[in-house]
């Protein structure tokens, strides 16, 4: 094979260089050939360009679940990142291939925790703090940290069930170990009457527990963890918006930081800020804070609202837009002649653990 054909990531330049019109008629093709034998899902914060050809939009969680029911297909084909993938393959029948068209699309928040650095924390904080802690993952990480939360009696959450998931670990056990995203886990923890001054923060690359006052004071241990794009929206966006636009609702994610969340006027999950803008009255102003695909897409669809991003420079994930039309259409025909590429496996011991982990969240909400 000559390797001058491809680029550095495996693709073909020749799909790189067919036109727009002609990756669709591709991508169309090949859909239409395979029928039910192919589930694409595609995650809300995907391009449009690759969202026209979803089967189902939705969360990572839900559109992983999504892939387990559909018994007829053969393939997903999953339009988001890597560990949303991952929690596909982990859901499926093992007869079922899991394939990500773009192996960069990746997670920022999700590659800030592997599994060396979280068995030395817990081990570490252990040792400091006694053996009452219980780690809860968000779903936005990787199999690897689903299963050490599992192996330790832990359980995942959802930026949707993140209250009722926080408030049972705090029943369980003494102290809270939440990663790998710091601001869920504050934002939540505080919703349910945790002060600021009883949260500690573990920066794992200075294996260092951040905290001021007293060790039996803590209830909560926050991976120093982030959503790169999340942290892109600040208190002085806000504060421009009620200088100019007072009447405007500011919404925005629980991944955003805790100041930003505490200065709007509403907070929530994706599937929470879409419900809202559905239920909103014709002629509202509205600035969210979310991913820019999504907050152009309710724009788009919600003619009705005047809907803005609330930083008016974001960008798109950049990992989440590696998805595009000439990777898709790549990963689609080598599915079918029956070589795909990209395909998402994940090892039975971690697929055991972390679906246990994925399983006592499923019980308690």
């Amino acid at each position: 094979m000559n390797v001058d054909l491809f680029t550095h990531q495996g693709i073909p330049r020749t799909y790189l260089e067919k036109t727009d019109e002609e990756l669709v008629s591709l991508i169309e093709s090949v859909k239409s050939r395979m029928g039910t034998r192919l589930f694409l899902p595609a995650h809300h914060y995907q391009k449009d360009e690759v969202v026209q050809f979803a089967d189902a939009t939705g969360d990572s969680l839900q559109l992983a679940q999504l892939a387990k029911k559909m018994t007829e297909a053969e393939y997903t084909v999953f339009c988001g990142v890597h560990f949303m993938a991952e929690t596909a393959d982990m859901l499926t029948e093992a007869s079922h291939t899991v394939v990500l068209p773009d192996m960069r699309a990746g997670c920022s928040m999700a590659d800030m925790a592997n599994g060396f650095q979280t068995e030395r924390a817990y081990e570490i904080l252990s040792d400091r703090l006694g053996q009452s802690i219980l780690p809860l993952t968000y779903v936005n990480s990787t199999a690897e940290i689903k299963a050490f939360v599992g192996r330790h009696g832990g359980a995942t959450v959802t930026s949707s069930n993140a209250v009722q998931m926080v408030e049972w670990a705090l029943t369980e056990r003494d102290i809270l170990f939440f990663l790998p995203d710091q601001h869920l886990g504050r934002n939540t923890a505080h919703a349910l009457g945790i002060p600021l001054e009883q949260m500690a923060v573990w920066d794992p690359i200075a294996d260092e527990l951040l905290f001021d006052g007293v060790d039996a004071d803590i209830r909560v241990v926050l991976w120093k963890g982030h959503c790169s794009v999340h942290e892109k929206f600040t208190v002085g966006q806000i504060d421009q918006f009620r200088r100019t636009e007072p009447d405007r609702t500011i919404l925005v994610h629980p991944e955003c930081s805790f100041e930003v969340v505490d200065a709007s006027d509403l907070n929530g999950s994706t599937a929470y800020i879409i419900d809202q803008i559905k239920r909103a009255q014709p002629g509202t102003k509205w600035a969210i804070g979310t991913e820019m695909n999504l907050v152009q897409r309710l724009a788009h669809d919600y003619p009705e609202l005047d809907i803005v991003s609330l930083n008016p420079f974001m960008c798109p994930c950049l990992t989440m837009n590696r998805i595009d039309l000439p990777h898709l259409a790549w990963s689609l025909e080598q599915i079918e002649a029956g070589h795909p590429v990209n395909v998402i496996t994940v090892d039975a011991d971690t697929t055991r653990y972390a679906v246990l982990a994925l399983e006592r969240m499923l019980e308690r909400s």
